[in-house]
């Protein structure tokens, strides 16, 4: 759109509307930058702020023995809550504070540092590093996830092209769906009495519903005009397939894959942790039996860690197949 403006002495100009008064994006986002701020830098002070407020809420103060007697002192060393040094004096059991409240994030990184120090030693048949926990875990959890993907998204397709299939196979899913992972745990584990093939199909169940109901409702929902022109070509079924339907679908199949990735990789640490199979989930219950909280809390950072990393891995994969209409 155009705008007359008028000069005294000088011609008309004509002054595009878009232009007039209206600051390009880039000046957009620019000042809401400086009005909002760097995310980054309130990011940092939220966690400097936590982690002081957390150590100053669990530092604990030197013991001091005065006002008891011997006796008392000696009975405290006995039962475990001081030790004497060599120079005579006593302070608190570093191994007795392990149990006695949440430790502080000081604690917390001293076992993380020992830990990563030792992240690819296997010291006994249930004693590995982390780093192989992990591998462990992210093993069993790819398993899963890619069988479960698969089976998925082919049955979600063929429910999705045959409504009447469709509409008489969805009340099951309906049912199925919203049971938890975990409940299938006992009757997997009788059927196949393996516990590494029981964890991995407890990852199947949790990503399979999510992405088959996905899939059947975006391949039902696919635009009639796609399959039309697909007739026309007279493209086989297969061609159809892969490039007509799934394209088409695809958005909806990769959100579909988000959710049941969440799920999957909610349902591998506890099934790790009941069925006793080495991964992130078993030093989480080794770390407990061992009533090493910083541990505990170590193992709990761990998993966020893997959890994150794999979500932005898979993120950009799905960036390479979606797009909007």
């Amino acid at each position: 759109m155009l705008v007359n403006t008028t000069v005294p002495g000088r011609a008309e100009i004509e002054i595009p509307a878009e232009t007039r008064g209206t600051p390009s994006k880039e000046k957009t986002r620019t000042m809401a930058g400086q009005r909002g701020g760097n995310p980054w830098l309130i990011t940092g002070f939220l966690l400097v702020v936590f982690l002081a407020g957390w150590q100053l809420a669990t530092l604990r103060t030197a013991f001091d023995p005065k006002g008891l007697t011997d006796e008392q002192l000696q009975l405290m060393e006995f039962n475990g809550d001081i030790v004497r040094e060599a120079d005579g004096t006593y302070r608190w059991n570093p191994e007795k504070e392990k149990v006695q409240g949440i430790p502080g994030p000081l604690a917390v990184l001293d076992k993380a540092r020992v830990e990563l120090s030792e992240a690819f030693v296997k010291k006994g048949t249930n004693d590995h590093g982390i780093g192989f926990l992990v591998f462990y875990t992210v093993a069993r959890f790819g398993a899963g996830f890619l069988a479960a993907s698969v089976v998925a998204i082919i049955v979600g397709v063929l429910l999705g092209l045959n409504k009447v299939l469709f509409r008489a196979v969805n009340p099951f899913i309906q049912i199925l769906k919203p049971i938890s992972p975990l409940a299938w745990m006992p009757l997997l584990l009788y059927t196949v009495k393996d516990p590494k093939w029981t964890a991995i199909l407890v990852v199947f169940m949790a990503a399979l519903w999510p992405t088959l109901a996905t899939t059947a409702f975006g391949v039902n929902g696919l635009r009639k005009d796609y399959l039309h022109v697909a007739a026309i070509l007279q493209l086989s079924w297969f061609k159809r397939l892969f490039t007509v339907i799934l394209p088409g679908a695809a958005p909806t199949i990769v959100n579909g894959l988000r959710i049941s990735f969440g799920s999957a990789l909610v349902a591998v640490v506890p099934a790790e942790m009941l069925l006793g199979e080495l991964g992130v989930g078993y030093l989480s219950w080794i770390e407990w039996n061992n009533l090493d909280i910083s541990g505990v809390i170590f193992a709990i950072l761990v998993v966020g860690a893997v959890g994150v990393i794999l979500d932005s891995g898979f993120n950009k994969l799905a960036g390479l197949v979606t797009y909007q209409d």
